[in-house]
């Protein structure tokens, strides 16, 4: 496997983490169901990487696979007033990554971070490793010391 800045972060962090990787379909509906199925973990401990504009700027926020990100939720975690979705492009440019392999660790700028809260249910979760077919597992501790993060009950049905 070759390297991407996600793991090359958890590496100098010196990190625990788990490699998943997978074929990708180019006509999948969604990339972290996708995901989810095809590596046969259960969706609740799939996370993906969402970027949000605020009145604050950037942030991240980062939600299971079957849920959706609760905007209004992720902004008071953010210390904003309220949060859209990022451009594609904007997300794609501020991050280093393509949409659908957005991982939270190695983007090229620190962004504040928020983790949904459902992800301490689980020993280990599984995020994009920064392109599509790569997931990487790890704690959900770990992840947040690696970004800096927090937990927040961000995501809804």
């Amino acid at each position: 496997m070759s390297s991407t800045p996600a793991t090359v972060a958890l590496e100098r962090a010196g990190i625990r983490y788990d490699v998943r990787s997978y074929v990708h379909d180019p006509t999948a509906a969604s990339f972290g169901l996708e995901a989810a199925e095809a590596l046969g973990i259960e969706p609740a401990r799939v996370f993906k990487t969402l970027l949000v504009d605020t009145d604050k700027g950037l942030g991240v926020g980062i939600v299971p696979v079957d849920r959706l990100l609760d905007l209004k939720a992720v902004a008071a975690a953010l210390g904003a007033k309220k949060a859209t979705m990022a451009e594609p492009a904007v997300a794609e440019r501020v991050t280093g990554y393509v949409v659908g392999g957005i991982s939270p660790v190695g983007q090229k700028k620190s962004l504040p971070t928020v983790l949904d809260v459902s992800a301490e249910q689980h020993a280990t979760i599984l995020v994009s490793g920064g392109r599509r077919g790569l997931d990487l597992e790890l704690a959900p501790a770990d992840l947040l010391a690696v970004v800096r993060g927090r937990t927040a009950p961000i995501a809804r049905s």
